[in-house]
């Protein structure tokens, strides 16, 4: 795969994640649900960390949340410019198609979610109990602190397990709990292609290209 063609993968990527969540968060306030299927919703959350709902202040417990928040941040700027650089050094040593592919899903899906913590706060006011506005002439916070929006939920099972199951049974359990977004759709298929397909990922030609293709 050419710079150009994985350019393009990642803007469209970016597109569509920064469409979807204008939309939710214009149309929708925190916590709103709309049922599509019995097994797919649309529930917005947001997210102030990291994933699965944590926060980097719970592992450093003397930074404050804020600071916290900012840290993680800037360190996910510095990974999506490793990733870049990976990217690029893959075209330019001609890696395989299915490498260049899956390191394009998860740099677009980083940028992605950075774009909401970097400039969300500015650019949208509160969803809590209103539909935010866009380009407000105050945001809900200041830059670097905005929350990530997600909206893809698929509570395809809920119920209670078997009293066999040991130390679970009999237990209320959902599948699957985790709301997300577009942006941590191509993260997860990124990486799951490189652990799946991890022999044809990492095979090289014979014949480095020396030149990175346009």
């Amino acid at each position: 795969m050419s710079l150009k063609k994985a350019t393009l993968l990642i803007i469209l990527i970016l597109l569509i994640d920064q469409i979807s969540k204008i939309y939710i968060k214009t149309h929708f306030a925190l916590n709103d649900k709309t049922i599509i299927f019995d097994w797919f919703q649309i529930a917005f959350v947001e997210n102030e960390g990291m994933a699965w709902g944590t926060k980097l202040s719970d592992f450093i417990t003397f930074m404050s949340d804020r600071t916290a928040k900012v840290c993680l941040t800037v360190f996910r700027i510095l990974a999506v410019i490793g990733i870049a650089y990976w990217l690029k050094k893959s075209i330019k040593n001609a890696g395989s198609k299915t490498l260049i592919f899956a390191i394009s899903l998860i740099l677009a899906g980083a940028v992605g979610n950075i774009i909401d913590s970097v400039f969300y706060g500015v650019l949208f006011d509160s969803s809590s109990g209103q539909v935010a506005s866009f380009l407000p002439e105050q945001g809900y916070d200041t830059l670097f602190h905005g929350k990530v929006v997600d909206m893809l939920h698929f509570p395809i099972w809920s119920g209670y397990l078997p009293d066999w199951i040991p130390y679970f049974g009999g237990k209320s359990f959902s599948f699957f709990d985790p709301v997300f977004n577009i942006a941590d759709m191509a993260i997860s298929t990124g990486i799951g292609i490189l652990i799946v397909f991890n022999k044809r990922v990492f095979t090289v030609s014979e014949k480095p290209k020396t030149t990175v293709e346009a």
